[in-house]
């Protein structure tokens, strides 16, 4: 993307740190900034799947690297964000994308249990935290430095473990950009709806897909590329005077909630 008034590369010389950026949204948002011009560090569990996801972005002539971490293990993230703005001279971006998700987090508390509901809240609120702590040292008064949160539309729905958890992600977008915007830092936050991704083609069943786009405003297919507009935008210079939102990128089923 071009910033739309100098019309070159609003990227170059920004870092971006990509949480669960092996695979899925992550994955597409570190190719999306390292396409513009940013350097990428992609952060996940899977180290091998990490390594081959900047390894592609390496590929396309952009400049990226893999790291080992658990976003719930607060001295290891400190140590990548630390290491991170050591390389590249600071860190401009991050993006807090990932989290637990499946069918398997998305039933009431009481079914789920509270074992399996502690590991949910651990990653999918407890690492937001843990990630922006320990970015925000090198962050702080960096010229356009933001923090983009992926929450999801099923925290504007209720009704289960995973709307909840990404129900506080939202809160904290609201919490963080309070407390970081004296140190010049934007915090955001993207609920996406029913997005068409490979994965959800093939594996969610036709009426669950039916049953949620008769939710929407408009009779069209969300795919992963409205969702990665979304952060470039909430993370460019267009944005600067945006924070504490939530953007639901639904097709409109979630505005009313």
């Amino acid at each position: 993307m071009k910033d739309r008034r100098s019309g070159t590369s609003s990227r170059i010389g920004t870092t971006a740190v990509v949480t669960g950026g092996a695979r899925g949204f992550g994955k597409a948002f570190g190719a999306a900034l390292a396409a513009e011009g940013a350097a990428v560090v992609l952060v996940d569990l899977d180290t091998a799947a990490a390594e081959a996801a900047a390894a592609e972005i390496r590929d396309n002539g952009g400049s990226a690297t893999g790291r080992t971490g658990d976003v719930t293990d607060e001295t290891v993230m400190a140590e990548i964000m630390a290491e991170a703005a050591a390389i590249h001279g600071g860190i401009d971006v991050l993006i807090n994308n990932a989290g637990l998700h499946s069918d398997e987090y998305s039933k009431p508390i009481g079914e789920m249990g509270l074992a399996k509901t502690r590991r949910l809240f651990e990653v999918n609120v407890i690492g937001v935290i843990a990630c922006t702590l320990g970015a925000q040292p090198h962050m702080t008064h960096r010229a356009g430095a933001n923090i983009v949160n992926i929450a999801s539309a099923a925290a504007h729905l209720g009704g289960t473990a995973y709307g909840t958890s990404k129900l506080a992600v939202a809160g904290l977008t609201v919490t963080f950009a309070r407390e970081l915007g004296p140190a010049g830092i934007r915090v955001n936050a993207i609920s996406p709806g029913m997005i068409f991704t490979d994965t959800i083609r093939a594996e969610l069943p036709d009426a669950v897909k039916d049953r949620v786009k008769a939710m929407q405003f408009i009779d069209t297919d969300g795919a992963e590329t409205d969702v990665v507009e979304a952060m470039l935008y909430l993370t460019s210079p267009s944005a600067r005077f945006i924070t504490g939102e939530t953007l639901r990128v639904t097709g409109g089923m979630a505005a009313g909630t």
